[in-house]
């Protein structure tokens, strides 16, 4: 069979075949799904966690200088993912994402935004700025948050394969991560609404620690937030 009758086949029999879905009780892993139609549903809040301007540090700084940050920041972020009961679900170049499921996936979400925000200033750039200390270099990071349903299924070939994070929860909080840098983390109306107390407010005396950024140009409510939460 030729390469061409090969890829034709394959396109034509992930068409034709009806798709198997079954409810998830745990964050899939790519054992968990074989390679087929079969989807994984989640009722799950979908964290992206970005370096800003990696492009950028990466053709102006030497190159042993952009690993050390990426792997600062991509270990901080993934260790609170952890700690904050989420699943690291894939990494994509400078960014992680997370995975929460559970009645308080979207306050442990927010939760880990804003303590990624805090151990991003309070370890990594200061360790930088401390032992670089003629370093123009500036870190700066987002998070991004939504919440939604996910159809989640296992695409490549064998050998080399990962998961697909199929819906808006995935979508929209990778655009979040991906806005101004004014506000460190950013999160849907879907999720704020859905925030516990000690999620929303903050600092001494309490107050909201989220700004309503009123509907963005993705076409929908979001809200920002430039404080920290200690690890």
């Amino acid at each position: 069979m030729s390469l061409k009758e090969e890829l034709d086949a394959y396109v034509q029999k992930t068409i034709d075949e009806q798709w198997e879905r079954r409810a998830g009780e745990k964050v899939p892993g790519t054992d968990d799904l074989p390679l087929k139609n079969l989807a994984v549903e989640l009722d799950a809040t979908v964290l992206y966690a970005d370096l800003v301007s990696s492009t950028k540090m990466v053709k102006g700084q030497k190159d042993w200088f952009a690993a050390e940050v990426y792997k600062s920041y991509l270990y901080c972020a993934a260790k609170i993912i952890r700690a904050r009961g989420g699943i690291v679900a894939a990494y994509d170049g400078d960014r992680v994402m997370g995975v929460f499921i559970g009645d308080s996936k979207n306050s442990d979400a927010a939760k880990c935004g804003l303590q990624i925000n805090w151990a991003s200033k309070n370890i990594v750039a200061a360790k930088i700025a401390k032992t670089y200390p003629k370093s123009t270099f500036v870190f700066k990071q987002r998070a991004g948050i939504d919440t939604s349903k996910l159809f989640v299924t296992r695409t490549g070939i064998r050998g080399s394969n990962d998961l697909v994070w199929v819906g808006n929860a995935a979508n929209s909080a990778a655009k979040l991560a991906a806005l101004d840098p004014r506000y460190q983390t950013y999160i849907t109306a879907d999720v704020y609404k859905r925030l516990r107390e000690a999620s929303k407010l903050g600092g001494d005396p309490k107050r909201n620690m989220w700004v309503d950024l009123g509907t963005s140009d993705m076409g929908y409510q979001i809200y920002g937030s430039t404080f920290g939460w200690s690890v």
